[in-house]
């Protein structure tokens, strides 16, 4: 019977999927694309469409890949084959741990985990083969509270989620933007790029890990509120008030942002 192995995210996946090739050893490897710190959770186990109006709007994982994994958790709810969850120790993929459990909570035999740590952010083939053999099943105890966990986050419907000591709590898009604004006051007139702030950010303790799409797209709402201005290094700054200052888009690669 062939195992199915879920990760959070492409870069762990292709790196398991060499990996499991490499060792001669049968399996389907699953990335998940949706970023479940963010955004609308209530209703998504019954609907993908929260979640693709959300990222349409931010501009991150697009509705193919959304709506593929709503019909990849009811194919899973219908089978019968072992699943194995490959999760670091970060908000993305506690909370898509959690999303697993709860789905597939009434076949627990069917569940088993593989713990990645910080070293294996590289993801490599070879890194991720040392850990082929500690695939071990998950109790019902566990799967039953971790189910339950992600019940709770799904009932609190924040804008962000916290991944900290163990624990999760609901954030705002608004604390988010205040550590973006000394992210950038800190940088005293440097060039910063949206990798940069992202790197930043989990440093200035946001909990979770930001990437490029979101930090653009809360780059605009600051803009367009006013919070920042925003100019890139292809165009001549415009002045404050111009109506459109904030509205074009804007290359990703370099962007100052004065207060």
């Amino acid at each position: 019977m062939t195992t199915i192995h879920i990760t959070c995210g492409e870069p762990v996946a292709a790196a398991l999927d060499a990996a499991l090739r490499d060792a001669g050893r049968a399996g389907r490897v699953i990335a998940l694309h949706d970023e479940l710190t963010f955004g609308p959770l209530r209703d998504a186990d019954e609907s993908a469409d929260d979640r693709v109006a959300f990222w349409q709007r931010v501009g991150g994982a697009t509705e193919a890949e959304l709506r593929g994994e709503a019909a990849i958790f009811d194919a899973l709810e219908e089978g019968d084959e072992p699943v194995v969850i490959w999760h670091a120790h970060d908000a993305a993929a506690q909370l898509a741990l959690r999303r697993v459990c709860y789905r597939l909570r009434n076949v627990p035999q069917r569940l088993n985990e593989v713990r990645l740590c910080a070293d294996d952010a590289a993801a490599t083939p070879a890194r991720v083969a040392t850990h082929l053999a500690d695939a071990a099943p998950i109790s019902v105890l566990r799967i039953t509270r971790l189910a339950l966990e992600w019940q709770e986050a799904r009932h609190a419907n924040g804008e962000t989620r916290r991944w900290r000591d163990n624990t999760f709590t609901s954030g705002t898009f608004a604390e988010l933007d205040a550590l973006i604004v000394d992210i950038v006051d800190a940088a005293r007139g440097e060039w910063l790029s949206p990798a940069q702030i992202g790197d930043a950010l989990p440093r200035r303790g946001a909990g979770f890990a930001v990437g490029e799409p979101v930090v653009l797209w809360r780059l605009r709402e600051l803009a367009e509120s006013g919070g920042l201005r925003v100019r890139d290094d292809l165009h001549a700054a415009r002045a404050p008030g111009s109506a459109d200052t904030a509205s074009r888009p804007f290359p990703a690669a370099h962007l100052f942002f004065p207060r």
